[in-house]
Order: C-alpha cells, then structure tokens, then sequence
C-alpha cells in the first residue's frame, strides 16, 4: 500500500471523516432477523459493497466492513464459526473493492460476547479468536482493524495483541461508554475513559477513541476526558445519531444531519482526529459531518 498510514496523517493535523451506520442499511435490504449479517459478504456482496459505496461518495475517507461479529465465538451461533477465516477474508475484500484504492479500509472487530471474568474463556482461546480475524482481514486487504464497542480491558488487549502480533495493520480501538447517575462515564465493566486510552496505547493501539452509546454532544465529554489523559495519541469517534427514543416500540435516533454537523466542531475542539457515525447515522450524516469537519 502506498497509502500512508493514518496516525500519521491525522499527526499532521488534518481531521479525517469515517463512515456511518451498517446494520440498518443491511435490513433494508433484506437481512432477516436471525440472519448473520457477516455471512452476506460471501452470499451477496454487492449489497454490502454498496453500502460501503455510499459512505465513499458521501465524503469518507475511510470505511469499515461487515465484520462485527466476525469471530468463531459469535458466528458460533449460526454454526458457522470454522468459517470465520473465509467470512472476514471476504468481508475485507468487498470493502477493499468499494474503498478504491485511495480510501483507507478499517476493518470491523467487535467483542465476542465472552466473558473473561466469569472464566467462561480463557485469554488465549479469546487471542486465538481474534488472530483468526485480524489475519484473516489483512489478508482481504484492510489498511487498520477497528476494535470496538469494548467494555472490558482485558478483551480489548487480548485483541490488539493479537492484531499486533500477526498482523502490519494499524490497530484502532474504541471503548462504549455510559453516563452514570454521578454524570461521569464507564463502560459496562465499570471502565473510565481515563482507564480505556491508558490501556489502549499500553497494549500498543496506535489509535483509540468511542464508538456507540451517545451522541456526539456526550462524546465531546468523553473525547476531551480521553485526550486530558493522552494527549499524543489520536482519538476516532464513532458517535450515534443521538440518544435513541423510542417511538412505537421502534429506537429511532433523533439528530439529524444539521445538528450532528452542528457539534463536529466542538468534538474536533475537544480532541478528535477522526469523526464517523455508528447507530442511526447515514451517508447524509456523514456528508454533513464531513462539511463540518474541512472547514
């Protein structure tokens, strides 16, 4: 890749725009409930390819894949976990193919919805998962693996080793955090935004940030705790469209693209090198975000 890598690009002080939701759009297309959604990147990859298309177009310069719950431990549950090289192979090929050449991919790794504490799994069972992933992704030609919506440090750790380790991709990892009733923020495992940039850049992350959970008018709290912390490494944010309400028993994510653009700014201000959007966003948020962003 003659691409330099994005740490460094963002060291210049230029603000990178990432892109939005995926989840949605691969319902509208037709993933059935029970269906797994990593499995349409070999099954019906222009789909998933078209979405990555559309945050392209719409002024990314970076997208991620339809890898998410890529690991044997939850495509597990669709008897499909002796797959997992193949799906997250591919998954990184379909988003390769709409990135083009220029645009950075950022390939997806979620948490495997084990837990390290209770002892149900052990640390190299869970390192093994996510090495099967990251090599798997490098090899369909991702630029980055984003690890994200973490809650726990040491499932955080265990996959940026393991990405490290086997991989040459760069590693960005991304904690979910809520406001607690004090109006601070942790994790579901009780984790700072202090606690979660310290340990990222420890375990050797070259990038960290927040993903989900909040808006970007949280996030810019979150963010500027992160870089009070770090005041080096970069920080990516991948905010909702808003705190979702719910309306006719449907979450609905109430900002729009005016208003997400409205923040950017005072999230970059705060300390984010890159801005995308995770639950609710569209190519619309993201084009809006991305005039914010250049300014």
């Amino acid at each position: 890749m003659g691409k330099q890598r994005i740490a460094e690009v963002v060291r210049t002080g230029k603000v990178l725009v990432s892109d939005g939701a995926w989840g949605t759009f691969l319902h509208k297309k037709g993933l059935k409930p029970g269906e797994c959604p990593e499995l349409w990147c070999v099954t019906r990859p222009d789909d998933v390819s078209a979405i990555g298309k559309s945050y392209i177009d719409a002024g990314a310069d970076m997208i991620e894949t339809d890898s998410f719950g890529g690991s044997s431990f939850k495509l597990a549950h669709y008897g499909l976990a002796e797959r997992a090289a193949e799906i997250n192979e591919a998954a990184a090929r379909v988003s390769r193919a709409a990135a083009g050449p220029d645009k950075w991919v950022i390939a997806s790794i979620g948490p495997t919805g084990e837990m390290l504490v209770t002892e149900e799994v052990t640390e190299q069972e869970l390192y093994d998962a996510f090495k099967v992933q990251a090599v798997a992704l490098e090899r369909g030609g991702a630029d980055a693996v984003c690890i994200e919506t973490m809650s726990d440090i040491g499932e955080a750790v265990l996959a940026i080793k393991a990405a490290k380790e086997n991989t040459g991709l760069e590693v960005i990892c991304t904690f979910t955090f809520d406001k607690t009733v004090r109006g601070d923020y942790r994790t579901m495992m009780g984790v700072s935004p202090t606690q979660a940039v310290q340990a990222a850049a420890e375990a050797g992350a070259d990038i960290a940030g927040a993903n989900c959970g909040n808006g970007i008018e949280r996030m810019i709290e979150i963010v500027a705790e992160m870089r009070s912390a770090n005041a080096d490494i970069p920080l990516l944010v991948h905010a909702n469209a808003g705190l979702p309400q719910n309306v006719d028993g449907k979450d609905v994510f109430p900002d729009s693209p005016e208003e997400m653009a409205r923040l950017t700014p005072a999230l970059i201000q705060a300390g984010a090198n890159i801005v995308g959007g995770c639950c609710g966003t569209t190519p619309a948020h993201i084009k809006a975000i991305a005039d914010a962003a250049h300014h």
